[in-house]
């Protein structure tokens, strides 16, 4: 086996997910070109390789490596490309060429052992100086970790996250009981957690595997937004998962059901076993609501069809008989639903439920699921609407790390009203959380479209409430005169009724555009962002079109449309910084969305120096409007106001967002919208994916791509079964609360 040894110049190239590698090396004499699986390495950094010499038919000879280790840089040149390589937060070219000719072949040293004499730089304070041996410390513990984890064939984007979660603890946690990261690490699948076990000793037929594999199998139902799983089907699934005998399953399900790890529940005759936190939510939301519904309520002693007609006048709207309705249900119960598709006045009728609360002196909230359905409640309103977990106090516990809602049984909101928009986005969990923040005497009324995609998280709340009965339900079903004229309206009607959308083009706010070829509907999607709509509609693709897609992979999936509108609409120039992370490639003038809630995520406004905030949500659109390769950080602006400055360590919360999924997209309208329409699965492709995609629209919608693809999905009224008890729960407690 030969060895060699040099300095990383060049990584040509590095697949994220596998970790397979292409890099060049300079030993001062010669550049060598690296081929091989390598879990975390960095320009500049010096590495010694075991592996052999192979002839590449294209690119001449390669080095394959068998195995290597990296050596601390110790040459001037080495140290300051390994520090200039933009690995360590707060130091750039410029800041390593200074601390090179100030601290030589010390450098690494200090910034490890004795940081503060870093403050002898022009511009690093202490707080840098921290900043810099911190992020220098924790990539000597990363890659200790890294090459423990390639042991096991990890790939480095998953090791990264593996170390996001249990830091400095990661070996101890692993070595300890392999089975945590199936649990606690998002992607890491039971499968590779099992793998590790299994070379550590544990045998196949061992009571803590089958314990760990059938709650992992649990757990992956729930993650298909089921809240339980039947009992028969639970044990057939984890028993061939585990390829052990269906009786070893039942034999620890009734372990697992004694020590309280989960629970045996009968439903209708069957069978079916919950983790404790779904059975719990399911459990707790039933009696809040049924708690919320029979307790009397103020009902003020009003006319309340008096007070509606002076509310009219003073809006100057004229309401349709469901929609008075709505608003005077909303006094008389403690809990309502309000239901409707586009056009029939959901919004309005909140406004007016929330102006006459206001006239009779109720204090009210207004909530929604997410930051931008929050923010346009807000918009239409005039009045403060916060997300749910915000309305929550969601924040740090007694535990630094641990995250709870303050706001609950003991400490709840206080409000006569509560109105939540959105209410279809609810999952079980949030609902419980929302349910217990909200006292007796409270009216609670929810607000959706039942026919839209269900919650991402598990359950169907609000659908379950609706179908129980046990909730008064308001249906608002008469289109408006002003929402008849939008073919976007008639046509979320039509396809929700199964009926065929009209395609004919001779309408002003729907287009369908046949192209059969993906590689056409792709350039047409192109074509339409750059130049045809911003024309047309005087928006831009950076601020008022967006581009959705049912799916993320494929040409016109959300991957490949975000690189080819990202290469189209702002391509890399000279005077535009850019930052490569993982698969994304950053730059200056990108349009990006935040993918999970951050609320510890601090804000500065542009419009008024002396505001800053906290917390970016999932799903907030914005313009990187900095990169700083130097301080090694990226800057986004959302709503024109809001400044983010983004550390590396919070890059995997940016995506790309040129182009965004359906469901991605739930709880968010945009004034122009485009979709490519395209074979794929059917149990992607289904009718309430197309009516949901339509009625993000509120200007102008584009379909490109085949016409038969629509009919198909308009046909596929395929809804994915969820296994949820809040419906059976909510009957039967209802029925014994009345008896």
């Amino acid at each position: 086996m030969d060895e060699v040894q040099g300095i990383i110049e060049e990584i040509v190239f590095r697949n994220e997910v596998n970790g397979y590698t292409v890099l060049e090396i300079n030993d001062d004499k010669r550049q060598t070109t690296i081929i091989g699986y390598f879990p975390f390495v960095n320009i500049g950094e010096t590495i010694k390789v075991a592996g052999q010499w192979v002839e590449h038919q294209d690119y001449g000879l390669q080095f394959k490596m068998e195995a290597y280790h990296v050596i601390t840089p110790a040459t001037l040149n080495g140290i300051e490309r390994y520090l200039a390589s933009g690995l360590i937060s707060g130091i750039g070219p410029a800041t390593a060429k200074k601390l090179i000719e100030k601290f030589g072949l010390d450098t690494l040293d200090i910034i490890q052992y004795n940081p503060q004499k870093l403050m002898e730089i022009p511009g690093i304070g202490a707080k840098k100086s921290g900043k810099i041996h911190d992020s220098f410390m924790e990539q000597t513990e990363l890659k200790d970790i890294m090459l423990f984890l390639e042991g096991y064939k990890i790939s480095p984007a998953y090791a990264v996250r593996i170390y996001k979660t249990y830091g400095a603890d990661t070996i101890n946690i692993i070595k300890e009981n392999p089975y945590n990261l199936a649990e606690d690490v998002f992607g890491i699948g039971f499968k590779t957690a099992d793998k590790i076990a299994l070379s550590a000793g544990v045998p196949i037929d061992s009571e803590f595997r089958i314990a760990c594999g059938t709650r992992y199998t649990l757990g992956q139902f729930h993650q298909k937004g089921h809240t339980y799983a039947p009992q028969d089907i639970l044990i057939k699934s984890a028993a061939e998962l585990l390829e052990v005998p269906i009786e070893s399953v039942e034999n620890i399900l009734i372990k697992l059901l004694v020590d309280n790890k989960i629970v045996l529940e009968e439903m209708e005759g069957v069978k079916v076993i919950y983790s404790v936190a779904f059975h719990r939510a399911e459990m707790g939301t039933v009696r809040r609501l049924l708690s919320l519904c029979n307790f009397p309520v103020d009902k003020a002693g009003i006319d309340i069809d008096e007070e509606i007609a002076k509310v009219e006048k003073d809006e100057d709207i004229q309401l349709a008989d469901n929609q008075k309705e709505a608003v005077s249900e909303a006094l008389k119960n403690g809990v309502l639903v309000i239901t409707g598709g586009p056009g029939t006045g959901k919004t309005t009728t909140i406004k007016t439920i929330l102006r006459l609360f206001q006239r009779m002196g109720f204090s009210v909230l207004l909530c929604a699921p997410t930051g931008r359905a929050a923010k346009r409640m807000q918009e239409a309103t005039g009045e403060e609407a916060k997300t749910i977990h915000r309305l929550l106090e969601y924040g740090c516990g007694e535990k630094e790390e641990e995250m709870v809602f303050q706001k609950n049984e003991d400490t709840p909101l206080e409000a006569d009203a509560i109105i939540v928009d959105e209410a279809s986005m609810i999952d079980i969990l949030l609902m419980n959380n929302l349910l217990k923040a909200i006292a007796e005497g409270t009216r609670l009324i929810l607000v959706g479209d039942v026919d839209q995609l269900p919650s991402v998280g598990p359950g169907c709340v609000l659908k379950d409430i609706i179908e129980s009965n046990t909730v008064k339900v308001v249906r608002l079903n008469e289109i408006f005169r002003q929402a008849e004229e939008s073919m976007i309206v008639v046509n979320a009607h039509k396809i929700n009724k199964g009926e065929m959308p009209v395609l004919d083009n001779k309408e002003r706010d729907f287009f369908f555009m046949k192209r059969d070829r993906q590689e056409d509907v792709l350039e047409k999607i192109k074509e339409l962002c750059m130049e045809r709509l911003p024309k047309y509609s005087g928006y831009s693709a950076m601020e008022g079109i967006q581009v959705l897609s049912p799916m993320k992979k494929g040409l016109c999936g959300v991957y490949n449309l975000n690189i080819e509108l990202q290469n189209t609409l702002n391509p890399p120039m000279l005077s535009k910084n850019q930052r490569v992370y993982r698969d994304n490639v950053f730059r200056e003038g990108d349009k990006v969305m935040q993918i999970k809630n951050n609320y510890r995520m601090k804000w500065q406004s542009l419009l008024d120096e002396d505001y800053e905030g906290e917390g970016v949500f999932n799903g907030d659109i914005g313009i990187i409007t900095k990169i700083d390769n130097e301080e090694q950080y990226i800057e986004v602006l959302y709503d024109g106001d809001k400044l983010v400055k983004y550390e590396p360590k919070y890059l995997d919360e940016l995506e790309l967002s040129y182009a965004v999924t359906v469901h991605k997209s739930q709880g968010s309208e945009f004034p122009v919208l485009v979709m490519p329409v395209l074979p794929g699965p059917p149990m992607l492709l289904t009718r309430n994916l197309l009516y949901t995609a339509l009625t993000r629209a509120k200007e102008l919608v584009v379909f490109v791509g085949g016409e038969r693809y629509i009919y198909s999905m308009v046909r596929n009224n395929h809804i994915t079964k969820r296994y949820s008890g809040l419906k059976y729960k909510l009957l039967r407690l209802g029925m014994n609360s009345n008896e």
